[in-house]
């Protein structure tokens, strides 16, 4: 292995589609030792850089918008091995669409989201996780997490085995975290669900800082 490579800090690129406040999420990567940059260009944000974040407060129509100009650029780092982790909203634009909005998604899952079938929408505060088998929430013991949102995720059949966790809310069973190759998706914040969730947040980045190692070591 080249020691020089191994050495070198993790690159972490934010997509910035109007997500808001992004200071705790920034925080909680920067806590993780790896240094951050916020692109507002879907190209620019999957150069040069060993991890994306799909960050998770907005409405789908407008991140779809900004998405668009950079979409195939995008899908195409991600299915090419690029580690990305997608937040909330971030997680749903890993779907094909939204009942939300007009705009296409990445398609990383195969699915749609649609409005919580519930009387209490949106759902704010924690909630607990089921059917777990990531082993980045595993290792974190991420069993309850805190959720904000009023749109879910429903994969299609062929989207279904790349759910690892679900959760529910007034009787709808919703997934709540999926993994696709290097692409992870938590429907909740885990930046904001204590110490197992930036425990999570540090295991997604010390596996794409594994990642990271293994692509320079191998140039």
């Amino acid at each position: 292995m080249n020691s020089v490579a191994s050495a070198l800090p993790l690159r972490v690129s934010i997509f910035d589609y109007g997500a808001g406040n992004l200071h705790s999420l920034i925080k909680a990567i920067e806590a993780g030792g790896a240094s951050v940059t916020v692109n507002v260009d879907p190209v620019a944000a999957v150069a040069n850089t060993d991890a994306l974040i799909l960050p998770g407060v907005g409405a789908f129509a407008p991140a779809a918008e900004r998405l668009a100009p950079g979409l195939i650029a995008m899908r195409t780092a991600l299915l090419g091995g690029l580690p990305a982790l997608g937040i909330c909203l971030g997680m749903q634009l890993l779907f094909d669409a939204s009942d939300e909005g007009p705009g296409s998604g990445l398609g990383i899952v195969p699915g749609r989201v649609t409005r919580l079938a519930a009387e209490r929408v949106p759902q704010i505060g924690w909630n607990h996780l089921d059917e777990v088998h990531d082993p980045l929430l595993q290792a974190a013991a991420l069993n309850v997490a805190y959720y904000a949102n009023s749109f879910v995720c429903r994969p299609t059949s062929d989207g279904a085995p790349f759910v690892t966790a679900w959760s529910e809310h007034e009787g709808d069973r919703f997934a709540a975290a999926v993994r696709r190759g290097n692409v992870v998706g938590t429907q909740f914040h885990p930046e904001k669900s204590s110490a197992p969730g930036v425990a999570f947040v540090k295991g997604f980045l010390d596996f794409a800082s594994s990642v990271a190692t293994h692509n320079r070591s191998s140039v």
